[in-house]
């Protein structure tokens, strides 16, 4: 059964010695995700988390690449997911791609030395479905546009 919540509990917190709290959690339905915390031993997932990549081929990478790496991304992607928390993934690109309907025109720098490299419409129709499963919202901007894009969406978040 889904969870009615997600909490998430400091990796620091000592295995065996919380097992009441733990028993609690499970028995009301809260979901328990452990992550380093930056001070404190329990914290509500937050409503968005923002992960940037630094231009198109390292998001095709992530999607496209190699079989770990696609697992990864879609292991975070399901996980973000689950915790009722929002993924925005906001690749930075100099070429002007501003929406996901205009990956498709990318095309990938490798392709000159290694020609079944992938490109822009396999990129976009992965970034779709991946959208579509999984509630991830793939955005796009400049980099010098990036640190007001993140403000912004955090922004929107908390009022």
């Amino acid at each position: 059964r889904d969870a009615v919540c997600m909490i998430i509990e400091d990796t620091r917190q000592k295995a065996g010695k919380h097992d009441l709290k733990h028993a609690y959690f499970h028995d009301n339905n809260i979901g328990l995700v452990r992550c380093k915390l930056p001070f404190g031993d329990y914290a509500p997932v937050p409503p968005v988390s923002i992960d940037t990549k630094e231009d198109m081929e390292e998001i095709a990478q992530n999607i496209c690449g190699g079989k770990n790496e696609h697992q990864r991304f879609i292991r975070e992607c399901k996980a973000a997911r689950d915790a009722g928390c929002k993924l925005y993934v906001l690749v930075e690109n100099s070429i002007g791609i501003t929406h996901i309907s205009q990956v498709h025109i990318w095309q990938n720098p490798r392709s000159c030395y290694s020609p079944r490299c992938v490109q822009g419409p396999r990129l976009q129709k992965a970034m779709e479905t991946i959208s579509e499963r999984y509630g991830v919202t793939f955005l796009f901007c400049a980099p010098s546009e990036a640190g007001a894009t993140i403000e912004r969406i955090i922004q929107s978040y908390e009022q």
